[in-house]
């Protein structure tokens, strides 16, 4: 494809392609940000690189990456992560978040619109965080206001949004037909819908269960390819009933996918509506189940409600970690770390989520294969995103022609170090990392200074 020498030569790693099968010892060369040659013979380039006894593998894709900065990009590249995207909640505004970061991205970056934050432009509700509290999100909307939202979810997928995001959840007041009038949009456009789903757990009549059965009724109504956002946190202990009823839709020609990240607890924002009246029956926890982000201590009845009126995040110990082994075995579920770190406080999963699946649950757990967790971090994001998408076809493949966004590991030692105390630490092990054929980890540092992330747009 191009003429030696290459700009740089990764030489004698042992490379996977999810795509093709490859697994096996191989040169690569890099020139102008795609890969250019993948070979059994030795290629000589400007700069060559020995990764002998290394893996060379397509760069990890995060589909649930509420980190968008700087911050959280440097965490993430020493996780291996090359193209982070934030689909669960998404933006308002697509146009404005995209030019925000422009010329600033150390990986690549993109992002759905939401119906959260535009049902609370429609709702005019100006609050702070994520996601809305009190009134903005219990209010009923009216036929004006789901109006406005129709419209400002076509404005986004318009603008390039990479399809919709629904936290369905955190606004108990949006209805199934407000839902439903959200996925008819989306499903115009054939964009995916990523979806944290209504209800939580195995408690009728308000189950997880009955969430997931409003998600997939909506996308076959409309046509939307629907992905279900971290299904161990919605499922808890049903966790294992939602994966089968996934893999039943799949079999009938659903075009549905789900997720999960490698840990037993999770994190949201403490004035959300997931802490209304009865949430310890909900979640299984009482309040010594909460740790507050910001100091680190378990909560008790007094320190929740003082800082459920301040408003912050919570990291909720809650998921039987059954059921996070069952989701990271399974064939159905795509890796996502729904991670974020702000100020150096956060959930682990923001720093370590794809080196704590290579060496805990590969190397050391042994509960899926090296090449199967290569390919839940790469191949099948891209899959997922790449029929709306089309230039997500380069990504998640290491082969000639593919876009050189490539992480270079070393499976004897890749760890992560980052914990629910300390959440940022950088993972161990991560060698190189190639965001479009420049160097953004080099010999397990970051590079600084650089940004050659682009763009991840429709």
């Amino acid at each position: 494809m191009f003429a030696q020498p290459y700009d740089f030569v990764l030489r004698g790693g042992r490379v996977i392609d999810p795509e093709t099968g490859l697994s096996a010892v191989r040169d690569v060369g890099i020139a102008r940000g795609r890969i250019a040659a993948v070979s059994g013979q030795r290629l000589d380039g400007r700069t060559v690189l020995d990764v002998a006894g290394l893996v060379v593998a397509p760069g990890f894709i995060d589909l649930h990456a509420h980190g968008q900065d700087d911050e959280n990009h440097r965490y993430q590249a020493m996780d291996g992560v090359t193209t982070a995207l934030e689909l669960e909640v998404g933006t308002g505004g697509v146009a404005a978040w995209y030019a925000a970061r422009e010329g600033k991205r150390r990986i690549h970056s993109g992002v759905s619109v939401g119906h959260v934050p535009v049902r609370r432009i429609a709702l005019r509700d100006t609050g702070p965080g994520l996601v809305p509290g009190g009134e903005a999100a219990r209010a009923v909307a009216t036929a004006e206001q789901i109006s406005d939202m129709r419209r400002l979810i076509e404005k986004g997928l318009q603008e390039g949004a990479l399809g919709t995001g629904f936290g369905v959840q955190y606004v108990p007041g949006a209805s199934r037909w407000e839902i439903l009038e959200m996925f008819r949009v989306s499903g115009r456009f054939r964009a995916p819908a990523y979806v944290h789903i209504r209800h939580m757990g195995d408690a009728e009549p308000s189950s997880a269960m009955i969430a997931l059965q409003e998600v997939i009724a909506a996308a076959a109504v409309t046509g939307t390819p629907l992905h279900v956002v971290h299904i161990t946190s919605s499922g808890l202990d049903a966790t294992d009933k939602l994966l089968r009823t996934i893999a039943d839709a799949r079999a009938q020609g659903l075009d549905i996918t789900t997720e999960c990240y490698p840990y037993t607890a999770a994190m949201t924002e403490l004035q959300s509506a997931m802490f209304n009246e009865g949430w310890q029956k909900v979640l299984g926890i009482d309040f010594g189940g909460l740790e507050w982000v910001q100091t680190g201590e378990r909560l008790n009845a007094e320190s929740f409600a003082r800082y459920r009126k301040v408003g912050g995040m919570v990291i909720m110990h809650m998921i039987p970690e059954p059921m996070v082994n069952l989701a990271i075995a399974s064939p159905l579920t795509i890796i996502a770390s729904d991670g974020v770190i702000a100020n150096g406080k956060g959930h682990p999963r923001g720093a370590g989520t794809y080196a704590r699946l290579l060496g805990y649950y590969v190397r050391e757990r042994k509960l899926l294969d090296l090449e199967t967790a290569v390919a839940k971090a790469t191949l099948w994001p891209a899959r997922r995103l790449e029929t709306y998408v089309p230039a997500m076809k380069r990504k998640g493949r290491l082969q000639e022609g593919a876009d050189a966004d490539i992480t270079v590991f070393d499976p004897a030692t890749v760890r992560d170090k980052a914990t629910f105390a300390n959440p940022a630490q950088y993972s161990e092990g991560i060698r190189h990392v190639f965001v479009a054929g420049q160097p953004v980890v080099r010999d397990g540092k970051l590079v600084e200074n650089v940004f050659p992330g682009q763009a991840v747009r429709r």
